[in-house]
């Protein structure tokens, strides 16, 4: 009884809030007519984007509030609406799905969140006299106590409905985000050449050179000074040795062999080995595990290796851990160490370019990192297994 009375107390609040939020759309009802009377007659067009804006943010409020109730969120799917010139401005906000859903809710609101909270009104002292009275009801829960509650469920269904977004809508969105995620791995690959171009021409290139050159100096000195050309040979041997050793560097900045070898557990273990910092590493069941595609695993091994080398860098701690798991949907990369946090991914490249590359993969990163830490990288990278 008392857990039937909480949880009807709970949905009268809901549905209190609901009838809360409908009054306020229907003030809103007089801005909107203002800014369509305006944007008719061009002089207030300006208004439009803005007020798609603050339809999006009413829109918002009520898919937190049916969250809160529900414990399921209702996702959103907007086209972008804060840059660009004005006319791109009110292209978007006229021709977005989401704001012909949001205004679909508003409109339908203004009927069942006025009328089912005023039904929850005379429901209340209903089930106060048939408690008090329990006239036939002897021992039982007053019936009208769980009608309370499917009240605020049935609101909750109702606006759920109205406001996910249509396939539309969500394919605009991911049309969107797919196009933000193409220029990224656009940008992330011409730096990548860059650097790989920087290195063979500073260290590789360079070696080459030298080692031509020490080749020709020994082959005409070879009938005159054979010592001196024994020599040459030798120190071009060693040139051969340190071009290779450096074109292996920039051949593992590309896909590090030790992948292929040891796999991902393997070559993660190796990375905290060299780290220089004192690292935990859970690698749970990955090793006894089919494994990943080889884009996925070069992914986790580089977000481990950037994260490990910033913690050595600036967290000003010798501790971290690593924990790779496999898990349904792909693989969780999380790295953290035990430092002084305010980690900032718009300060360097480092983060951004480890962002870029999982991006690519459809995957995602989330940085936490507090003042006084500590700093937690988590990456979720979708594979089938």
């Amino acid at each position: 009884m008392r857990k039937t009375t909480r949880q009807a107390a709970g949905a009268t609040v809901q549905l209190a809030g609901a009838a809360v939020l409908t009054f306020g759309t229907m003030l809103f009802l007089t801005v909107l007519l203002i800014t369509a009377t305006a944007t008719l007659a061009v002089v207030g067009a300006g208004l439009l984007p803005e007020t798609v804006t603050l339809v999006r943010r009413i829109a918002g409020a009520k898919r937190r509030q049916v969250t809160r109730w529900t414990g399921e969120r209702i996702p959103e799917a907007y086209l972008p609406l804060d840059d660009g010139p004005l006319r791109a401005r009110l292209r978007t906000a006229v021709h977005d799905p989401g704001t012909l859903m949001d205004l679909r809710w508003m409109f339908a609101e203004y009927g069942y969140g006025s009328v089912l909270p005023i039904l929850v009104l005379p429901l209340w002292p209903a089930a106060l006299l048939v408690d008090g009275v329990r006239c036939g009801l002897l021992n039982r829960e007053p019936l009208v106590l769980p009608l309370i509650i499917r009240l605020a469920d049935l609101e909750a269904s109702w606006s759920t409905a109205l406001l996910r977004p249509s396939p539309r809508a969500r394919l605009s969105e991911r049309v969107e985000e797919l196009t933000a995620t193409r220029a990224g791995v656009v940008a992330a690959h011409e730096a990548e050449l860059r650097r790989i171009e920087q290195d063979l021409q500073d260290g590789t290139q360079a070696r080459l050179v030298s080692l031509s050159m020490r080749l020709g100096l020994a082959k005409r000195a070879y009938e005159r000074d054979p010592a001196a050309a024994r020599k040459l040979l030798d120190d071009a041997q060693d040139q051969a040795e340190e071009a290779l050793t450096e074109l292996r560097h920039v051949v593992r900045g590309i896909h590090p062999p030790i992948l292929t070898d040891r796999g991902l557990a393997g070559a993660v273990r190796a990375l905290a080995a060299s780290s220089g910092l004192d690292v935990t590493v859970d690698t749970g069941d990955l090793e006894s595990s089919p494994r990943a595609p080889a884009g996925v695993e070069a992914a986790a091994y580089f977000t481990v290796a950037e994260a490990l080398a910033n913690a050595a860098k600036h967290s000003g701690s010798n501790r971290a851990s690593v924990r790779l798991a496999r898990v349904a949907t792909g693989l969780t990369v999380t790295v953290s160490d035990e430092g002084h946090g305010g980690a900032d991914e718009t300060t360097g490249s480092g983060l951004l370019g480890m962002r870029r590359r999982i991006a690519a993969l459809d995957g995602t990163v989330r940085l936490t990192s507090p003042t006084g830490g500590p700093t937690v990288i988590e990456a979720g990278l979708p594979c089938g297994w």
